[in-house]
């Protein structure tokens, strides 16, 4: 799964390099958009997880799969 945290980081750094503001704004563009994959990328692989854990609860016969419900930061202002 090191894949998944190798393009969390990368997205971390974007998100760090963005809010600086001073990236030009065809670089600012570039990264946004390789931001946008990643986490792309990144929601598909925590589907991916989600489906298998349910699999592997519903296998097991005494637990049951709760719907999966994100966790949300409350918005910046």
């Amino acid at each position: 799964m090191a894949k998944f945290e190798e393009c969390l980081q990368r997205l971390e750094k974007i998100v760090q390099e963005l809010e600086k503001g001073d990236v030009p704004l065809e670089k600012s563009l570039t990264l946004f958009e390789e931001g946008m994959q990643l986490s792309s990328a990144c929601r598909k692989e925590l589907d991916a997880a989600e489906g298998k854990v349910e699999i592997l609860l519903k296998q097991n016969g005494k637990l049951q799969a709760e719907p999966f419900e994100p966790l949300t930061e409350p918005a910046r202002k």
